[in-house]
């Protein structure tokens, strides 16, 4: 620039420095035209004094170029006088940009190193063993709470370091300048506040230009981790001892069943140690007896990943067995895959000892029992009678099924129950269900149960009758009345031991012994197609009737008595004798309503008998004697007949035609409703004409 004419020229380089092209003429306009903004004032201000005359000019300043980048200059220039005498500043742009970018980018990355060695907590050092020089980032500074404005010195060091940990610190010191391979050390030094900081030092040696050794490392700050570890141990160790001193034999296993871990009650029973448990096969530890049902068990178990408990025997050291329940328990990670099987085994014996007396106990009572009443409350001594008790006696034993008939109230239930108390199945359940008291379009799902869902009002699954008699017997009453579909369903579950729930899938199978009964002509149903007839031989294999009543005359007595004595004693009544006109009435009585209905009577009888002596009112009774003329059985059959129809259209007039209800025929007479209809079509009843007029 020439002072005097405040005219500039610049070389063909420094216009294309500007991102002009060669030739320009520059200007002060057009060279802060180029200048960054927020250096167009520095560019002015020297610009100016370059004018005035200055002399030494340095500075650096920044372009804004067209296309958005920015370039850094450096600036050099000297006032000269020509030999005219006439002054100019001469100088020099030079652009630096590349210079000032790598700069940047060690600043930036100085930054996040330091950023990251304060995050992990890890300082970074060096060290020059020849001349004792040692350097450290900030936050070494910081780990070691060393004050910045003081130069580090070993021996500041090593008045930290704890005194029992001095002597090998010194060793480590004196073997750091031999080193030639990478090393790591830990340590603790106690801070100027008395704290306690564990420190992790890994290091390695460099050779200088020199050829001398320099270690370079880094120092992290692991007494955060120091504490965990200490604590987790000292929890372990709790939980170590709180495991061995349990009264239970735990034991950890891995996913495939691998032996890891069993604590000392566990080791004690055995007789082992932890080395010896581990390498132990599997089984060894077990009874023989239990290995086939444990295996399976541990088969479905890892297949599924579900926990399971079984009771098994396990071996003691000293070669005996006790019982214990084992419960087995996964631990899963996050993707639900079995990391480890946790095993609690309780020890039951003693509840072993005391269920296998009990059960001697029970066998022992129930033996004594059967031999004092054999059919318990089947009373009798009539021929009839014996008959079908000897035929029970046969059948009991066997899982035959049994299809019981005869008139209602002969006592069927009572016969099923005593086949039940005899078969080998008495320790399991007797389901008993009325086929005519459940609605039909119920009875599948009372049987076999239904899904949720299944239905309106399955707001739940439900186990049915047959799945609750598993192993025992199941009795069906009035098996007649079950319509045809569910005929279907319980002869498939007579034929293939199987069935689905009400709006199931699944088939489920059943061990089930069936006893049926019905006081329908089974036979005469199968020819009106009411009843299938091959579930009605698959029902029939063992065929017992019960004789009514009126054939077991000579029974009625001990009857009498056997109901006196039971309600007179609910009633707290002493009855010492029965009137013998009331005797001869009950058994001149044809007693339509079998057993049942001299129950209700002698029931009904001590209600209101006011004397220690027995008597029946003879109005309850409609009494027609019996035809004693012998031989003459369509006679009697026929008498019987029309008696009973007498019985039932009294009845139904009383009740003006209703059948059920509380005040329905059926209830005057103590029959079910579906008997006392059967009756009613067998007998040409129309009960129609009994009903009373409407509007009356």
């Amino acid at each position: 620039m020439e002072v005097s004419t405040k005219r500039i020229f610049w070389s063909d380089e420094a216009a294309r420095i500007y991102g002009y092209a060669p030739g320009t003429e520059p200007t002060p306009d057009l060279i802060l035209q180029r200048s960054h903004p927020d250096d167009v004032g520095l560019l002015a201000d020297v610009l100016g004094r370059a004018a005035r005359g200055g002399h030494k000019f340095d500075w650096e300043h920044r372009l804004l170029m067209p296309d958005g980048s920015i370039k850094h200059l450096h600036d050099l220039a000297h006032s000269v006088r020509d030999e005219a005498g006439n002054e100019e500043i001469v100088g020099a742009i030079m652009d630096v940009t590349e210079r000032k970018v790598a700069e940047e980018a060690i600043h930036r990355s100085e930054a996040y190193l330091a950023e990251a060695q304060k995050l992990s907590h890890t300082g970074s050092f060096g060290w020059r063993p020849d001349t004792g020089e040692i350097i450290w980032s900030e936050e070494s500074y910081r780990i070691y709470e060393w004050d910045c404005e003081e130069k580090p010195t070993l021996i500041g060091l090593f008045e930290r370091i704890l005194p029992g940990e001095k002597t090998l610190a010194q060793q480590v010191v004196d073997d750091l300048s031999k080193i030639v391979t990478d090393f790591e050390h830990e340590c603790r030094l106690v801070m100027p506040s008395g704290a306690i900081k564990h420190l992790h030092v890994r290091a390695h040696p460099l050779r200088n230009s020199s050829g001398k050794v320099e270690i370079v490392g880094a120092v992290t700050d692991i007494t955060v981790r120091k504490i965990a570890e200490e604590t987790i141990r000292r929890q372990e160790a709790e939980l170590r001892q709180i495991l061995d001193l349990t009264p239970q034999l735990i034991a950890v296993f891995g996913p495939r069943r691998e032996r890891l871990f069993t604590n000392r009650m566990a080791l004690d029973y055995f007789g082992l140690t932890l080395d010896e448990w581990r390498n132990t096969a599997h089984g060894f530890l077990g009874h023989p007896d239990d290995t086939k049902r444990v295996q399976p068990q541990w088969d479905r178990a890892m297949l599924s990943g579900s926990g399971f408990e079984m009771e098994v025997r396990m071996r003691k050291g000293d070669g005996t067995f006790r019982w214990f329940l084992n419960r087995f328990n996964p631990l899963r990670d996050d993707e639900g895959q079995v990391l480890r099987w946790y095993v609690a085994c309780t020890d039951i014996e003693d509840r072993k000892q005391a269920e296998e007396r009990l059960q001697q106990e029970n066998v022992a009572l129930r033996e004594e029992i059967d031999k004092a009443s054999m059919f318990e409350e089947i009373v009798g001594t009539s021929p009839a009678l014996q008959t079908v008790l000897s035929r029970i006696s046969k059948v009991a034993p066997t899982d035959s099924t049994v299809l019981i008939t005869g008139e209602t109230g002969t006592g069927k239930e009572l016969v099923a129950r005593a086949i039940h108390r005899r078969s080998n199945r008495a320790s399991r359940a007797f389901v008993s269900v009325n086929c005519a008291a459940i609605p039909r379009d119920l009875i599948a799902s009372e049987l076999f149960g239904h899904e949720k869902g299944a239905f309106t009002g399955a707001l739940q699954r439900r186990v049915g009758r047959f799945e609750l008699a598993e192993g025992g017997t199941i009795f069906l009453d009035e098996v007649g009345e079950l319509s045809l579909d569910t005929q279907v369903a319980l002869l498939r579950v007579l034929q293939e031991r199987e069935f689905e729930r009400v709006g199931g899938g699944r088939l489920i199978r059943v061990d089930v012994r069936v006893i049926a009964a019905t006081n329908r002509d089974l036979k005469a149903a199968v020819a009106n197609g009411a009843f299938r007839e091959d579930l009605y031989y698959r029902l029939n294999v063992f065929p017992l009737e019960m004789p009514p009543l009126r054939a077991r005359r000579a029974d009625i007595p001990l009857l009498v008595e056997y109901f006196i004595d039971r309600y007179a004693r609910k009633a707290g009544k002493n009855i010492r004798s029965v009137d013998k006109k009331t005797l001869q009435l009950l058994q001149s009585y044809p007693w339509p309503g079998n057993i049942r209905e001299l129950q209700n009577v002698i029931e009904r009888s001590l209600i209101v008998c006011e004397t220690a002596i027995f008597t029946v009112d003879e109005s309850w009774l409609y009494q027609r004697p019996l035809d004693t003329r012998s031989g003459d059985k369509p006679f009697l059959l026929e008498k019987v007949a029309a008696t009973e129809k007498e019985i039932i259209e009294e009845a139904l007039r009383e009740s003006q035609g209703r059948i059920f209800g509380p005040s329905g025929a059926a209830a005057r007479l103590g029959v079910a409703r579906s008997t006392l209809e059967s009756k009613i079509r067998s007998l040409n009843i129309n009960k129609n004409r009994f009903k009373a007029p409407s509007g009356t």
